[in-house]
């Protein structure tokens, strides 16, 4: 507790240096011998002097140039008098000191001058050398003192000045990555629009099917309502995922709702791949395992991901060499997009609002996870599982 009031107060640090500088300049004057050069006994006049030059640093922070003047008066006054020196001159060189770092030069070039000949004048009455001398040591002491107070004050205010700018770029990073989230939302929410439209009218041409034929052919009717079950199953969890997404704070960004295409999948893979090529990067697709088609909302995971990987690498590693694997497990698809290059360096808080905030907000909605870093041997690499959702009708027809 007393440790941190002493780092947390000012004012008691200085009270303590004004007291005992005060006590050491009363004990030197008193231990030395006035009459070796002449000087005037210290007496109850010369410990009050002594005391006004010192005691008021204790407040040198809140008015320096208030005691600066105190205490140059004083000393001057007590120079004059004959008194010995001491320590008085030296404390008002750390007042001198003081007024350069809180205060513009306006104030304290002024200052310094004032204080200058107060130290050129105790020199002069002391008769310590010659005049020009004097004054000379005078000046180039108090230009010193002055350089070391300013270089300071600009030393905190530049201080004060990152640390104001570095809160700015704080916050506007948040924002920029609060508003690439809330971007990318509304981008999902759109393609789950597109998804969920697909898919009522897939259970409006199954349900038209079923009603023509339910009594002339039951078979292919009992396959419609089959189908129809599947597909309303995957348009109510794509339902869930677009209130989900829905679920952010009003503050939606105007130029977020532009036009949309329809939400590719899988089987666009090819034509982004090629785009990619002409672009300039080399790409190569493998695919592991039997692939069979997932649930339209997964599909546009994966592409979306893969598509944002790729667009990584075109700007921050184009002379590399990329490889997309698809994995197709049991129960989940393993997504890799892996580059030769160096590393990409992925920002959640880009301006377009993509980058990995937006490849995990969509990994998360599938029931899936994302991971995304540099590789030891160089180059960077994301890794995408999602569970592998047939779509509907997918495994009534494989039969």
């Amino acid at each position: 507790m007393k440790r941190w009031y002493v780092n947390a107060n000012p004012l008691f640090l200085d009270t303590a240096l004004a007291v005992v500088a005060t006590a050491i300049t009363l004990g030197w004057a008193v231990s030395s011998d006035p009459h070796f050069d002449g000087l005037r006994q210290l007496d109850g006049l010369g410990v009050a002097l002594t005391c006004l030059v010192n005691l008021p640093l204790a407040v040198r922070r809140r008015a320096p140039i208030a005691v600066l003047v105190v205490s140059c008066l004083a000393a001057n006054v007590y120079f004059t008098l004959g008194y010995p020196a001491a320590l008085n001159q030296v404390m008002i060189l750390l007042a001198m000191y003081t007024v350069a770092m809180h205060r513009p030069p306006l104030w304290s070039v002024p200052s310094a001058a004032f204080t200058a000949g107060v130290f050129a004048y105790a020199q002069l009455i002391s008769q310590l050398g010659p005049a020009w001398l004097t004054v000379a040591q005078s000046v180039v002491l108090m230009a010193v003192v002055w350089l070391l107070g300013n270089s300071s004050r600009r030393l905190i205010a530049t201080n004060v000045l990152l640390a104001q700018l570095t809160t700015q770029q704080k916050r506007e990073q948040e924002h920029r990555a609060h508003r690439a989230v809330t971007e990318e939302r509304l981008r999902i929410a759109r393609e789950l629009h597109d998804v969920v439209a697909h898919h009522m009218s897939v259970i409006s041409v199954q349900a038209g099917v079923a009603r023509y034929v339910f009594e002339s052919d039951p078979a292919t009717a009992s396959a419609a309502v089959d189908t129809i079950a599947g597909t309303s199953r995957e348009a109510l969890e794509e339902m869930r995922r677009l209130l989900a997404v829905l679920r952010i704070p009003p503050d939606r960004p105007e130029d977020a709702l532009d036009a949309y295409d329809p939400a590719p999948g899988l089987d666009r893979m090819g034509d982004l791949l090629d785009r990619v090529r002409v672009a300039g990067v080399p790409v190569d697709l493998e695919v592991n395992g039997e692939a069979r088609p997932l649930a339209p909302g997964v599909e546009l995971c994966v592409y979306r991901v893969v598509q944002e990987s790729l667009t990584n690498v075109l700007k921050y590693a184009q002379d590399s060499r990329a490889t997309v694997e698809l994995t197709y497990r049991r129960d989940e698809l393993r997504v890799r997009v892996v580059n030769d290059g160096p590393p990409v360096s992925h920002d959640d808080r880009t301006n377009t609002g993509q980058g990995l905030a937006g490849m995990r907000e969509r990994a998360r909605l599938y029931g899936g996870r994302l991971t995304a870093g540099p590789r030891p041997e160089g180059g960077f690499e994301v890794v995408l599982v999602v569970p592998a959702v047939a779509a509907a009708g997918a495994t009534k027809e494989g039969q």
